[in-house]
């Protein structure tokens, strides 16, 4: 099994952020073991700014994944303290990594997982739309 952490920080290096320098890495990992990784990409006006989890969820859905097959995603940042997933995030990964185990880590060896209910709970899903 892959070391995600180690994955997703590695990915952080690649990170566009000229505006805040905060840089995220994420790696997300199927159930057939391919592993795809994303960085945060800012933009001057910030609404514009992709950041790192989404990026890897659309490169593996934009390469052939299926969504039902994400089981982990690690997400790398470089804070005191462990940096979760922003609401936009949280309902990209409610609906395309709804069974994944998400973990996140910092640089100083801090780690901690959760499910996306942990993370979003009562998230939007199609069942509103029905």
């Amino acid at each position: 099994m892959p070391n995600l952490a180690q994955i997703a920080i590695a990915a952080r290096a690649h990170a566009h952020a000229p505006y805040s320098n905060f840089r995220v890495g994420a790696a997300l990992e199927t159930s057939t073991g391919e592993i795809y990784t994303g960085c945060n990409v800012e933009n001057s006006t910030y609404g514009l700014t992709i950041c790192a989890e989404r990026v890897a969820v659309v490169k593996a859905i934009s390469e052939g994944a299926r969504p039902a097959s994400f089981v982990r995603i690690a997400i790398a940042a470089d804070t005191p303290t462990l940096t979760p997933p922003c609401g936009a995030c949280r309902q990209i990964l409610a609906e395309f990594a709804p069974g994944a185990v998400i973990t996140l880590v910092n640089l100083a060896g801090l780690s901690k997982s959760y499910t996306i209910a942990d993370l979003l709970p009562e998230s939007f899903n199609d069942s509103f739309l029905r």
